[in-house]
Formats: structure tokens, sequence, C-alpha cells
């Protein structure tokens, strides 16, 4: 399986939607692990997300230890992304099947998730700057992973 966007409960559903789309347009699926903070039919999903959801490659986990199981079921490395990390996001080497995680828009993830992740990453920020729009970052994760592995391959 190719890149994906794994969302950690999310709690914005304008959010998800837009992520939704990017997923759509960039041909990666987004993988939500529940519960998340609003009903995944909500129509602020369905307004962000325009009418790119239909496109969208939307997988759902029940919760974390069912998206685990997944993804070590598939061998996939797990890329966190957060502001605790210490390691530029642009500095690391990124694999065509590697999940790029986020989490809740109000509370990160929790440690023990933090501890199952294979690398945790940062986008840089100027100082006092606290976060990034959850969309905003994963377009720039997914644009980076893409740069690094499909898109850098020559046109066949």
């Amino acid at each position: 399986m190719p890149i994906s966007i794994a969302l950690y409960q999310p709690d914005i559903a304008g959010n998800t939607g837009t992520i939704l789309r990017l997923g759509a347009c960039l041909g990666i699926a987004v993988e939500i692990i529940e519960p998340a903070g609003f009903d995944l039919s909500d129509r602020n999903l369905r307004r962000a997300g325009l009418d790119y959801l239909e496109r969208a490659a939307l997988l759902r986990h029940l919760d974390f230890e069912a998206f685990e199981m997944a993804r070590e079921t598939q061998g996939r490395r797990l890329i966190l992304f957060t502001t605790k990390a210490a390691d530029a996001y642009t500095d690391f080497a990124f694999e065509e099947t590697d999940i790029l995680l986020f989490g809740r828009e109000s509370a990160g993830v929790p440690d023990h998730v933090h501890e199952r992740a294979d690398a945790r990453l940062l986008i840089p920020m100027q100082t006092g700057a606290r976060s990034l729009n959850l969309a905003v970052s994963s377009g720039m994760a997914a644009g980076e992973a893409l740069r690094q592995t499909l898109w850098s391959r020559p046109c066949a």
C-alpha cells in the first residue's frame, strides 16, 4: 500500500474533509483512527471535501489497536508528526509505504502512540508559533513524502 495519511481521533470535521480532498487529489488513502470528535457523515466534512469525498480512499479503524494490527500485518512504518520531535521532516528519508500520522487538533496523541512510532518528525516553525493547521501540516508532509518517493521516479 502506498503512502497514506492517518488521523488519530480528529476533532474538526472541516480539517478532515480538507485532508480527504487532498488524498483524493494526490491519490493517497486517508486512515481515520476512531473515535472522531464528529459524525463522519457530518455536513462540515462534506462541505470541506466537496465532491472529492466520493473519490477519496477512506479507511476507518475502530481504535488505535485495530489500526496497529492492520499496519503491522502490512509491515508499514508509522511516521508521527509532532511538535515534540527534534528531527525536521525535510531531513527524513521517506519510504513508499509509510503512514504519516497526525494527532488530534486539541491534544495530539497520547504517549503510548508516541512510543509505537517508528519516527517522530517536526515541521519547523518560527519561535513562538505553537502549531500549524492540521490540513496544512498533512499537505506539507504528504508533498515531501511524495516528492521523495513517487514524484522522483522517472516517467515510463
